[in-house]
């Protein structure tokens, strides 16, 4: 009898472990599969001179009260795979001569001038004293190219608009025309449409905070050039960097594949 009863027990016990166990599992989120810590290899080729190189802007963040927001963004967002991994893109589908590595620049010293085309991740979170804001005027003026990326909604737009109205306190961003040359130079960007970053997995919807429509804005100089494009609302940094993962839909990769190239050949062109 009291074997019968010790038996009754522990198998009531199994069964009330094996339903704990089932109700946990069913209560985790999905697995998140993109690691951002995975290692990158440095390419054999990384010193290799060439004519143009992936130049991503170090600046100074914002300072919020909100700790966890101020983490979410910084200038090295995604790097430096996202860099790496969109350049073997472009060495692919285009015909210029691309290094295999990035190139970090800041507003602190004259070096930006030596790069034609620079890209700001999470500008949202930037916050250019008044010397840096001049300094990024001038490299502008003189003929530089800015591509912003990675920001989203109405704070992070303000917090964004705050330093460019410093860099460019007299001129309007707009909305880019659909038939700009910037969006058919090589592809037809008829068809554009928002690319969201792997926090949107498994991308039952594409957007962050208020941001629901992507944006495509830009500042242009007295001749007409598009001298800063801004990618409002979107994510081509993580579309870049997760190009290679079965888990990123290649609709959203392809799309920040191409507006990326786009925007280079139109900045080593005009």
């Amino acid at each position: 009898m009291k074997r019968r009863r010790k038996l009754a027990v522990s198998a009531m016990v199994i069964l009330m472990l094996a339903a704990a166990a089932l109700a946990q599992r069913r209560s985790q989120p999905v697995d998140y599969p993109f690691d951002e810590g995975a290692p990158v290899v440095m390419p054999p080729d990384a010193n290799e001179k060439t004519e143009f190189a992936f130049a991503r802007l170090r600046y100074p963040n914002w300072q919020s009260n909100d700790r966890m927001w101020s983490m979410r963004g910084s200038w090295s967002i995604d790097y430096p795979k996202a860099d790496r991994q969109f350049v073997s893109g472009v060495r692919r589908l285009t015909r210029l001569h691309v290094r295999s590595v990035e190139q970090i620049v800041d507003l602190e010293s004259d070096d930006i001038f030596n790069w034609p085309w620079i890209y700001a991740v999470e500008s949202g979170h930037w916050d250019l004293p008044d010397k840096q804001a001049a300094k990024l005027r001038e490299y502008l003026l003189r003929g530089g190219f800015l591509m912003t990326d990675d920001f989203h909604g109405t704070m992070e737009w303000e917090i964004m608009m705050a330093s460019m109205s410093r860099v460019f306190p007299d001129r309007p961003v707009v909305n880019i025309p659909a038939n700009d040359p910037i969006f058919h130079i090589l592809y037809n960007l008829d068809d554009k449409f928002q690319v969201p970053g792997t926090v949107n997995y498994p991308f039952n919807k594409t957007y962050e905070y208020d941001g629901y429509e992507a944006e495509w804005k830009g500042i242009y100089d007295d001749k007409g050039r598009l001298m800063v494009a801004i990618c409002h609302n979107m994510d081509l940094g993580d579309a870049w960097e997760w190009a290679d993962s079965p888990y990123y839909p290649e609709k959203y990769a392809g799309l920040a594949y191409r507006i990326g190239i786009n925007y280079i050949i139109y900045a080593m062109s005009h």
